[in-house]
C-alpha cells in the first residue's frame, strides 16, 4: 500500500471513529453538567472543600474561583518542583527557580510550554503528583468555562451560571479521569512506556554501553492528548516512540485530541435545545480542518527541488513510522485544538506546508478548538 492510500484510511478510520462516539460521548457530556445527581465521591470532595453543590454562582463568582483556583494550582506546582530533591524517584535532579516559574505557569494555564528537557530534569514525583494532576485539573477548568458559557446563551430569566466546583469535580471525575484510565492501558498494550525506572541500559552494536530514559508514559501521554495539554514526558513529544511507537498509537492520540472537542458541538446542540446550531458548528470546524490538512499534506508530498522530490517529500524532521500523511494529520490536529503535541518538528515544514499549523494557530485554535 503506498503512503496516500495508507494515509487516507488513517485519515477515514480517524474521522468514522468520531463519527461513532459524536452521539454518545456529546450527549454524555451534555448530561455530565445538567444532571442533578452527584456521585459519592463527588460528595467526598464538596464535603473536603467545604462547597456546597447545591448552589449557584454568578458570572463574577464563578470567574473568582477559576482564577483563585489556577493560581493556586500554580503555586503548589511550583513548590513541588523546587522541593523535588526531597521527593522519590528525583534522580539527582533540581529545578532552577524560573524553569520551576515557567512550568507552573504553563501548566496550570494548559499551554505546557516547556522550556526544559524532561528526562533530564523532571524526577517521576513530580511528573505523576504535579505534572500529570494539572493536566486533568486544567483541562476540567476549560472543561467547565465552555459549559459556563454554554448556559449563559440559554438562562436569559437568571444571572446564576451553575457552580464552578461543581463543573471542575464532574469534568475531572466523569469524564477526564475514567477515559484517560482507559486509554492509558490501550497505549501501554500498544508499547508506550510505564516504568519507574531511571533508565534502561542497553549495548550498541559497536559493544559500548549506553542507558535509555524510561518514564511513566502512557498514563501522562493519556491525558496530554485528552486534555489537549501537549506537554511530553520526553523531550521529543509524540515523535519519541516510548510515547508514540507506531501508527496504531499515534491514530488513537489523534483521536484523543479531537474527542472532546468534536463532541462539545453536540453538548453545545443539545444543551441550547437546538441541535442544528451543534451541527452548524461541526461543520464549519470540518472545513477548516479538512481544508488545512489537504494542504499541508499536499506541501510536505510536493516540495519544491529535485532533491527532496527523489527523497518522497519533505521528509526531514518526520519519523518514517508514521511518514508525510501521519505526521500531517497529527499537525493538523494538533495545531487545530491548542494541544500542542507533536509527532514531527513544525519548523522542519515547506513554507506552505508550515503555513497550515500556523494558520490554525493565528485564528486562535478553534477548529475544533480544545477541551474548552
Amino acid at each position: 500500500m503506498s503512503d496516500t492510500w495508507a494515509g487516507l484510511l488513517q485519515a477515514a478510520i480517524l474521522v468514522a471513529a468520531l463519527a461513532v462516539v459524536y452521539r454518545p460521548f456529546g450527549a454524555c457530556l451534555a448530561h455530565t453538567f445538567t444532571s442533578e445527581k452527584h456521585w459519592r465521591v463527588e460528595r467526598a470532595v464538596y464535603r473536603l472543600v467545604r462547597v456546597d453543590p447545591g448552589s449557584q454562582q454568578r458570572w463574577t463568582t464563578y470567574a473568582v474561583g477559576t482564577l483563585s483556583f489556577g493560581l493556586v494550582s500554580a503555586l503548589l506546582l511550583y513548590l513541588l518542583q523546587r522541593i523535588q530533591p526531597l521527593l522519590p524517584f528525583d534522580f539527582g535532579r533540581t529545578i532552577p527557580p524560573g524553569m520551576a516559574f515557567n512550568t507552573a505557569a504553563s501548566f496550570a494555564t494548559n499551554t505546557n510550554w516547556q522550556s526544559y528537557v524532561p528526562e533530564s530534569v523532571m524526577g517521576h514525583a513530580v511528573q505523576m503528583l504535579g505534572l500529570t494532576v494539572q493536566n486533568f485539573v486544567s483541562a476540567g477548568m476549560g472543561l467547565a468555562v465552555a459549559i459556563a458559557l454554554i448556559r449563559a446563551f440559554v438562562r436569559d430569566q437568571t444571572d446564576r451560571l451553575g457552580n464552578f466546583w461543581v463543573d471542575l469535580t464532574r469534568a475531572t471525575v466523569r469524564i477526564l479521569l475514567p477515559v484517560a484510565f482507559v486509554s492509558a492501558i490501550v497505549l501501554v498494550a500498544l508499547g508506550v512506556t510505564m516504568s519507574l525506572r531511571e533508565n534502561v541500559p542497553v549495548t550498541a552494536l559497536d559493544g559500548t554501553g549506553h542507558s535509555i530514559a524510561v518514564a511513566p508514559a502512557a498514563s501522562q501521554e493519556a491525558i496530554k492528548e485528552l486534555g489537549t495539554n501537549g506537554g511530553g514526558i520526553f523531550n521529543a513529544n509524540s515523535a519519541h516512540p516510548f510515547e508514540n511507537p507506531g501508527a496504531w498509537s499515534n491514530l488513537i492520540e489523534m483521536f484523543l485530541i479531537l474527542l472532546i472537542p468534536v463532541s462539545l458541538t453536540r453538548t453545545f446542540g443539545l444543551m441550547v435545545g437546538s441541535r442544528r446550531q451543534g451541527h452548524v458548528l461541526l461543520s464549519v470546524m470540518a472545513v477548516l480542518w479538512t481544508g488545512v490538512l489537504a494542504v499541508t499534506w499536499w506541501a510536505e508530498a510536493h516540495p519544491n527541488g529535485p532533491a527532496s522530490l527523489l527523497a518522497g517529500g519533505a521528509t526531514e524532521g518526520k519519523e518514517t513510522r508514521f511518514g508525510i500523511p501521519g505526521s500531517s494529520l497529527f499537525a493538523t490536529s494538533t495545531t487545530g485544538t491548542s494541544t500542542g503535541a507533536v509527532n514531527s518538528m513544525h519548523d522542519s515544514y515547506t513554507g506552505l506546508g508550515g503555513a497550515g499549523p500556523l494558520f490554525q494557530m493565528m485564528l486562535g485554535e478553534i477548529s475544533p478548538g480544545g477541551v474548552g
